[in-house]
């Protein structure tokens, strides 16, 4: 099998590793010789629900469920052991010192949690008393304490009493006044159903929507508190009634709707200031007839920030206008604190005047990003330097450039005419809070429409074979109809790359393998672009998805006009070079399935397709596709497979151009996930995949898609380490081929030729990925 370049793994490494592995183990083992001759160490607490009328899975679940509610939790253990407990030992445990590296592993220990520390007849009470809110009356719950050498575990039994459900929901309430009558026309949606089982949740979620109902009908000062919920389980029959009342002691200005008065928005708030209030506010020009806008300096244009107020005057209060209002303000990306106040109006009954307070961000800013990069023999560093101008023509519009910069080195190995490079350049861009469009179109109340424009130039130099200059432009929209669905629409988009100063070297090169000519043809390509997002990732569901849909064009309509046909050698140009003229669709689909609450079996499957024709014979490089890499095939390099069944080019040993892209894309992965303990998380993984040309490549026999694309997927499994840090996940995969497609079709599987006995074997087919974030 051919060598694939990775990071490799250091025999050093694997040894410290393995060494404080196993002195944290022997610190957790000897975590019991501790403990004082009457102290025990709690292992651990169990739930056992004695019910023959539940079933086993509903058993099982409840019983974990149960067990979640019991304190204190046992030492966290990690492989079995309790590492953190070790690590508080070896740290002193309760002896005090000054030792720097002590004090840091007590810091990040625990302290053993004891049997003595375990209240059972308080959680017996919590386990009766949960019982009860699901329905479950006249429950009740005994204990008995397991010891085990040095261990101790408490075992709780619950014994559920018959569970008791809804026989009818009455909403009593005054119908006569105008709360009572809103209360009750809510019935319809209520969350109390008669047949459900009692449940204490379920009641106050009621409250809930009850409150949330009116708030949205302009009650401001009515609280769930005000509800009460009454059941009477007297009728017999295990049921129980409901009655679902207002309290006598319910303020009287919560029983009416509020209006809304004076608007005042004060844009140029300092914390420091403090809440105020205008005793006048007649002294200031009254805006629309809507709004106070107290902006002496005339720092924000004030239509535009009107537009984000959804408050008018003499409207009924709406929470939903109220979130709304801040919602926008606070992603105008203007404003660091955005504070609201609501006050009675002084000569008006059942009124507000709603004060805003906004403190703005910096209207300038300047962020400075390095970052090293090291793999196998490669190492280099980028950095880039970012300035950023906010409200930059007073409606909100945010401006920002950005200089960039890198170096890359081969410092090891054989030399690679393609491997060191030198690039850098800049992008400016402009981003309003708003569609600029001839058409009055708002696609959502609820989210902030933008309109962006950039301009981005880069300089790659090669060193010793080419330098290339690329020019892009973008102009267009991106919306959100609500949290799960997005779309971008770039209504043009422009680019332009020129090759310079190729090498003799390089040129030689070429002459031997003709598909690197691809890299340096001259590109140009111009079009819309669009994009459909929908996600539902962020919802706690057990199945939960992820899909992105994409087109993506250039020369058509021009193509067209002029005839374009490069069959027919007439290869058509703007501003004297040629254009790429294609059709481009893709897809990336995912699915997530929880199997626990802390594991998961995360499946992607993209799909690329193109149509190069008229002026083109192949997508421009830029835009072909490819696979392989930390986020895609794990188990070969980036842009090492493909296309189709044909070799990787390898000039010289060792030598790789990366240059294996195409015109069609499949690509499959699935993963299991799960958590070990704490920030450390596992996964083990299989993906497969390939690109394939459009037409056939002389120069790379079997590239083309054919009937038979499924037998050229190149398979890879693996495993890795996760380290969950909450703001960054770290992911170390190590993956190796199982199926490689540019082999003799009987000969693709490797199953057979796997031995990890061999430093060889190991050598030239364990991959290791260091990446950060999940790939998919």
């Amino acid at each position: 099998m051919k060598r694939k370049k990775g990071i490799p793994m250091k025999s050093n490494t694997l040894f410290y590793f393995g060494s404080l592995l196993i002195l944290a183990s022997l610190a957790a083992c000897s975590g019991t010789k501790h403990l004082a001759e009457d102290e025990f160490l709690y292992d651990k607490g169990t739930v056992t629900i004695h019910k023959d009328s539940m079933d086993a899975q509903r058993k099982a679940t409840f019983e974990t469920y149960m067990q979640t509610l019991l304190t204190p939790k046992p030492n966290k253990k990690f492989l079995g052991q309790r590492f953190k407990l070790g690590m508080y030992y070896a740290g002193g445990g309760a002896d005090t010192t000054k030792n720097l590296v002590r004090n840091w592993l007590k810091k990040r220990g625990e302290e053993p949690v004891l049997l003595s520390d375990v209240n059972r007849e308080y959680n017996e009470n919590i386990l009766r008393n949960r019982m009860e809110n699901l329905g479950f009356f006249n429950s009740y719950v005994t204990s008995d304490t397991i010891i085990r050498g040095k261990l101790g575990e408490v075992k709780y039994n619950a014994f559920p009493g018959n569970i008791y459900r809804i026989a009818k929901i009455n909403f009593e309430v005054d119908s006569l006044k105008e709360l009572g009558r809103d209360i009750y026309s809510t019935r319809n949606q209520s969350l109390l159903q008669v047949g459900s089982n009692y449940n204490l949740d379920v009641i106050i979620n009621e409250r809930e929507r009850i409150d949330n109902d009116l708030k949205n009908k302009g009650y401001y000062y009515f609280s769930p508190d005000n509800l009460l919920v009454e059941v009477d389980s007297t009728i017999g029959n295990h049921k129980v009634n409901m009655y679902v009342t207002l309290k006598p002691e319910t303020p009287e200005k919560a029983k009416h709707p509020q209006k809304i008065g004076n608007i005042f928005i004060h844009p140029n708030y300092k914390v420091t200031d403090g809440g105020y209030t205008l005793s006048n506010p007649k002294r200031y020009e009254l805006y629309q007839n809507n709004f106070y806008i107290i902006d002496r300096q005339n720092t924000y244009r004030k239509k535009v920030l009107a537009n984000h107020i959804f408050f008018k005057r003499g409207d009924t209060y709406n929470r939903q206008d109220h979130n709304l209002t801040i919602s926008h303000l606070v992603n105008l990306n203007a404003f660091k604190f955005v504070k609201n106040n609501f006050v009675d109006t002084p000569d008006s009954t059942n009124s507000m005047d709603v004060y805003y307070y906004l403190t703005p961000l910096p209207k300038r800013s300047l962020r400075f990003e390095a970052l090293a990069k090291t793999a196998s023999v490669y190492n280099g560093t980028e950095g880039n330097v970012n300035w950023t101008v906010r409200n930059a023509f007073k409606g909100f519009e945010t401006v920002n450039l950005t200089l960039f910069g890198g170096y890359e080195t081969q410092t090891g190995g054989n030399v690679n005419l393609n491997s060191s490079y030198l690039r850098y350049g800049a992008e400016v861009s402009i981003t309003w809070p708003r569609l600029l469009s001839v058409y009055k179109w708002a696609p959502s109340r609820r989210f902030i429409p933008k309109t962006y424009t950039k301009v981005g130039y880069e300089f790659l130099n090669r060193r010793n074979a080419y330098t290339l200059n690329s020019l892009t432009i973008n102009y267009g929209y991106n919306w959100k109809e609500h949290e799960q669905k997005q779309h971008d629409l770039a209504l043009l988009e422009i680019i332009y790359v020129q090759p310079r100063n190729i090498s003799a070297e390089y040129q030689a090169q070429m002459d031997t393998v003709p598909t690197l000519r691809h890299i340096v043809d001259p590109q140009f390509s111009f079009g819309p672009n669009y994009s459909y997002t929908f996600t539902n990732s962020m919802e706690n569901k057990q199945h939960t998805f992820y899909a992105k849909a994409g087109l993506n064009t250039s020369g058509n309509v021009l193509g067209l006009i002029q005839g374009a046909n490069y069959k027919d050698n007439k290869v058509e140009t703007l501003f004297g070079t040629a254009y790429s003229q294609f059709v481009k669709v893709e897809a990336d689909f995912r699915h997530y399935m929880k199997l626990t609450p802390k594991s998961t079996l995360a499946s992607r499957i993209m799909i690329g397709t193109s149509y190069s024709y008229g002026n083109s014979k192949s997508l421009p490089y830029l835009k072909q596709y490819y696979t392989g890499g930390p986020n895609g095939l794990r188990a070969f390099r980036a842009r090492s497979v493909g296309p189709g069944s044909s070799m990787p080019e390898n000039i010289g040993k060792e030598n790789f151009f990366a240059d294996q892209t195409g015109d069609f894309k499949l690509e499959l992965n699935t993963e299991y996930r799960a958590q070990i303990s704490g920030m450390f998380h596992w996964a083990f993984f299989i993906d497969a995949g390939n690109v394939w040309l459009q037409r056939e490549d002389e120069n790379k026999p079997g590239g083309k898609l054919t009937g038979s694309f499924l037998k050229e997927l190149a398979v890879g499994a693996g495993a890795g380490l996760r380290f969950d840090l909450d703001f960054l996940i770290i992911r170390t995969d190590l993956a190796l081929p199982i199926r490689v497609p540019y082999r003799p079709s009987s000969e693709r599987w490797v199953f057979k030729e796997i031995d990890f006995g061999s430093s060889t074997w190991r050598h030239n087919n364990l991959i290791f990925n260091l990446a950060i974030g999940y790939p998919f």
